[in-house]
């Protein structure tokens, strides 16, 4: 499916904020629009919100005040308003290499969720040209690196930036633009639905290669549903039972490598983390997180029984909602799951190459002339991409440095490093998956198997990349065209 194939999105509440929805936005370029409804709301909130900061009692962070270390200065209502038509030209602060534009696409529609009931008061023109730029055949350059502010001003302004400047800006709307944390929302949803792909490829090709090893098909056995009591490591049994089935009657006569028979557990820590980021993410995308966040008054009652609002034009919040808390560690815990899986795939590979140990002909390449009967440095380069995938599990803790070091901005959010120590993970465990796919393919066709029928699809696959190897050839681009294409699906809507 190409970008721009998906039918429109219309939003009416932040509940429309979906992992299905942000993929159909973000991965799949759906435009995205405001119901009238919704438009109807924001108008209210932003006329009570002009007459709430009329008080001049009332003090509203960047609103009636300065930004950060500015906060304790007060403005009229003349330099309010000079104040809030300033563009984001200080915050631009970051640079380096561009994120992809699915990441820009996802940061601009989890930005709606602030706009879409009133919370953020902004001007509904600037709101309705923001859901608008998902339309845009590209986005501004996002930069990845140089983000250590205490929010995402510096990952919100360069691509906020245009439209900002294309809108005569008023009080909040460009604090609307730029506070909350749409970018912690995008790339938890981002890898948590990555990774649910990642993890269905883990399981097919890690049954192929117990396939290929025939590997006693006790270590799979339902009874251990119960046993190991654990819902995730269940649900992966069951996967590898259904993709199993119809494969080879004879088997190995004793117990296979460790690397294959707790390759179940493994794959159970992937499906946990894979489960709880989305559910992290499904309630960060209709999270409310802007800072200060705007609180409507309570519909006026024409019974004169009802008690008045306490709050007639409304409230406002100062909070740290511009922290995406939850998403750090989530990435963390995905990322682990698949440094160890690139692990146990670097280890399968070399053991069904081995055929002391596999049973299998030595090397996979029996008719072949003895000094030419190596595959062995397949595992090489795996040991090299598993061990990419290892070094990037160090736990993404809040940043030891102050943020800017200006007033009360005291602490980074550090999300976009979560996010790429994911992502290149994610890459390593593509590229030891394909190493193992090719080692497993040729497995089964050294000894005229086929597949069960569930995982002949896969196979079919991995030959159509990867054909078997009957002549001396380079195995590494095999393996890597195999890799790219997993990489390619990983992102395709």
């Amino acid at each position: 499916m190409t970008r721009g194939d998906l039918p429109g999105i219309v939003l009416e509440r932040r509940a429309d904020l979906t992992l299905d929805s942000f993929a159909r936005a973000a991965w799949g370029g759906s435009p995205v629009a405001f119901s009238h409804a919704a438009v109807d709301r924001m108008t209210a909130a932003r006329e009570a919100f002009l007459r709430l900061i009329e008080d001049p009692n009332v003090v509203v962070y960047g609103v009636t005040s300065g930004y950060g270390q500015m906060a304790k200065v007060r403005f009229t209502p003349e330099e309010r308003k000079r104040h809030a038509a300033k563009p984001p030209l200080a915050s631009n602060a970051a640079f380096g290499r561009p994120a992809p534009d699915r990441i820009a696409r996802g940061i601009v529609f989890a930005r709606l969720a602030n706009f879409i009931e009133g919370h953020a008061a902004i001007s509904p023109p600037l709101a309705q040209a923001v859901a608008a730029m998902l339309a845009l055949p590209s986005l501004p350059p996002l930069p990845i690196d140089g983000h250590g502010g205490a929010g995402e001003i510096t990952i919100l302004s360069p691509l906020f930036r245009d439209v900002a400047r294309a809108h005569d800006l008023a009080e909040k709307d460009m604090l609307a633009l730029v506070n909350g944390s749409p970018a912690a929302t995008a790339l938890l949803a981002d890898q948590a639905l990555a990774g649910r792909r990642r993890l269905s490829r883990a399981i097919a090709l890690l049954t192929l290669s117990a396939e290929a090893l025939k590997a006693p098909i006790e270590a799979y056995d339902d009874a251990l549903d119960d046993l190991w009591n654990d819902p995730d490591d269940a649900a992966v049994l069951r996967e590898m039972r259904r993709l199993m089935a119809g494969g080879s009657a004879e088997r190995r006569p004793y117990q296979a490598p460790v690397s294959f028979r707790i390759a179940p557990r493994l794959l159970g820590n992937l499906h946990r983390a894979v489960t709880r980021a989305e559910i992290a993410a499904g309630r960060m995308l209709a999270a409310v997180t802007d800072n200060p966040v705007f609180l409507a008054p309570a519909p006026i009652h024409p019974d004169p029984t009802h008690p008045a609002p306490s709050h007639p034009n409304g409230r406002v919040l100062s909070n740290g909602g511009f922290q995406g808390a939850a998403c750090p560690p989530a990435l963390d815990a995905i990322t682990a799951a698949y440094a160890d899986l690139a692990q146990i795939a670097e280890r399968q590979a070399v053991k069904i190459l081995d055929g002391a140990l596999s049973g299998l002909p030595d090397q996979l390449m029996s008719g072949w002339p003895e000094d030419e009967r190596y595959l062995g440095c397949l595992g090489m380069s795996a040991v090299g991409w598993a061990e990419r995938a290892k070094v990037q599990c160090a736990a993404t803790l809040l940043p030891g440095s102050e943020s800017g070091g200006f007033g009360a901005n005291d602490v980074a959010s550090p999300v976009f490093l979560a996010w790429e120590k994911t992502v290149v993970a994610g890459d390593a465990l593509d590229a030891t998956l394909a190493i193992l796919a090719v080692v497993a393919s040729q497995a089964l066709h050294v000894t005229g198997r086929p597949a069960p029928p569930a995982l002949a699809p896969v196979l079919d696959q991995v030959r159509e990349t990867a054909p078997p190897i009957d002549s001396a050839v380079p195995p590494g681009p095999h393996a890597g065209g195999l890799a790219e294409l997993y990489g390619t699906e990983t992102y395709r809507l």
